[in-house]
């Protein structure tokens, strides 16, 4: 395969992913807002820090409201990584790659973009704010269904999966650290009724409430529900899946290729290093220094990745 082809299915599948991801942590800040008793516009910066693109805002924006960050994050134009950009260029590099996908993922691609451009033609009010993001997951969902169902397992499919689980694994980490780190309000409110909350809006935020309870019941606390985003292997939004998945899908092309890169030692590296700790030695190392090193470990992998296979050739 032509490295520019194999950049294309990454990167489509990568931003395909990270337009749900960032509808799904908008939708995060706002359920944990809904906790807090006093304003929580200022915290919506810590939204966007997470996210990684609060610079872009403030050099256009003198302050922060819940309007301009939610904005910001959906629709902005000169935000690369808010929704619609995203989505944007998703499409943009499923035409590049085209003649590599089957006829329903194209079409699945193209309605999802028209669907998600309408929607975020104008600003989305509050009220109207679930039903968007719930059209946003309904729609990046049915692109990855049409892959699974009609997509031939090869090459093809193996850099399309790299690019989705690289950016899953980023987001949910980020996720975490947004609830532990950043938006809990004090280190008082560990273990209180409102950390229990906003860790129970996490599993929500990433659809894994139903898991949860069905692996742990109805009674959830902090560490449990750490342990199951971090560490559960059945969880298909949990870091360790999506490492898994990563380090599976390198191992087929490497497999076809007849050839191993850096990329395949480094994910071996990856695994052993976060996902052979229980999570009581994770929360004693402390789980926002665990969650920075896993962030730029995986940002250090899609880097030797695109080098690997020549993406830019």
């Amino acid at each position: 395969m032509l490295g520019k082809t194999a950049n294309g299915l990454f990167w489509m599948y990568r931003s395909l992913e990270r337009a749900e991801n960032t509808s799904r942590l908008v939708e995060t800040g706002q359920r944990i807002a809904l906790t807090r008793l006093e304003s929580s516009d200022g915290e919506w910066l810590s939204i966007m820090q997470t996210a990684g693109v609060a610079d872009g805002f403030l050099e256009r924006h003198d302050e922060v409201t819940k309007e301009a960050a939610i904005d910001w994050m959906l629709r902005a134009r000169d935000n690369p990584s808010s929704v619609l950009s995203a989505i944007s260029a998703a499409r943009q590099n499923a035409r590049l790659v085209r003649t590599a996908l089957t006829h329903d993922v194209w079409e699945a691609m193209n309605r999802c973009y028209m669907q998600v451009r309408e929607r975020l033609a104008r600003k989305v009010n509050e009220r109207d704010l679930p039903a968007v993001i719930d059209m946003i997951k309904q729609h990046t969902a049915l692109v990855r269904g049409t892959t699974q169902g009609t997509m031939l397992r090869n090459d093809i499919f193996n850099f399309a999966r790299i690019g989705t689980y690289l950016e899953r694994a980023d987001n949910i980490a980020r996720i975490l650290d947004v609830k532990y780190y950043v938006l809990l309000p004090s280190v008082n409110s560990v273990g209180s009724s409102i950390d229990n909350v906003q860790w129970e809006t996490i599993l929500r935020a990433v659809s894994a409430r139903g898991g949860f309870r069905m692996v742990h019941g109805n009674q959830a606390c902090s560490v449990d529900i750490a342990r199951f985003l971090i560490l559960d292997r059945r969880m298909p939004r949990s870091l360790r899946f999506s490492i898994t998945k990563i380090r599976d899908n390198l191992e087929y092309l490497a497999s076809d290729y007849g050839l191993r890169h850096p990329c395949h030692a480094q994910v071996d590296t990856l695994m052993r290093r976060f996902m052979s700790h229980d999570i009581d030695s994770i929360f004693e190392y402390g789980l926002h220094e665990y969650l920075q090193d896993i962030l730029a470990a995986l940002a250090a992998l899609g880097h030797q990745i695109e080098i690997d296979y020549r993406f830019y050739e």
